[in-house]
């Protein structure tokens, strides 16, 4: 039978006592290389809580984005072609966007590195910029030759400031979440420092490492 110490995140075990609790990272609900996270009401709750306060962060930051995105569009698409237009401005806006997600919205957690980061970001805001397109084009070009108003220049502002840009938004939201502004590295980082403090004694009295039965 395999016995183990106390570590931090774990109920203090008395000596011949076998273990019970299963250990957690500092961070809320992370697993330790496959272990089960703690679950409960209030770790819900907290990830519910930090859930909201980075969609309110999130929300200012589009909001400005979106203003810039759309005057920039408004300016444009009157004198250039459209698409080249919604290219522009989305650039444009999608910049503004990263810095104040970047040093806002995410500011606590830990940096990866500017150019992962922005590669990322960059990558993921053309999928976004796809998808404002796709709308646009659709509206524009395919619906338009049915129905002539969408290819007015109100219509084009509405197809992709509207409807593209709700679409693009929750994409974005997602992908930046899970991707770029991420925590894994650190995550990655404690968890191995606290298996490495996990020990386990067998009936000899021996000490071995724990990552040989994790394994």
């Amino acid at each position: 039978m395999s016995y183990a110490r106390p570590m931090h995140g774990a109920s203090r075990v008395e000596p011949g006592q076998p273990t019970t609790d299963v250990p957690t990272s500092p961070v809320a609900d992370t697993p330790v290389h496959g272990i089960t996270p703690a679950r409960g009401p209030r770790a819900r709750l907290l990830r519910f809580e930090s859930l909201v306060r980075e969609l309110g962060r999130f929300g200012v930051v589009g909001a400005i984005a979106y203003a810039v995105d759309t005057a920039i569009l408004i300016a444009l698409s009157a004198a250039i072609n459209p698409l080249l237009a919604k290219t522009i401005s989305t650039a444009v806006s999608a910049t503004a966007a990263f810095v104040g997600n970047r040093y806002w919205t995410w500011r606590d957690r830990p940096r990866s590195g500017l150019h992962r980061e922005y590669a990322l970001y960059f990558f993921f805001n053309v999928v976004g910029l796809g998808i404002g397109l796709a709308c646009l084009g659709v509206s524009h070009y395919l619906l338009g030759r049915t129905w002539p108003v969408l290819t007015s220049h109100l219509a084009d502002v509405v197809s992709a400031n509207v409807v593209g840009m709700v679409l693009g938004t929750l994409f974005r939201f997602w992908s930046y979440r899970r991707f770029v502004f991420q925590t894994r590295n650190v995550i990655a980082n404690d968890a191995s420092a606290e298996k490495s403090e996990l020990v386990r004694f067998d009936t000899d009295g021996n000490r071995n490492a724990l990552t040989d039965d994790v394994r």
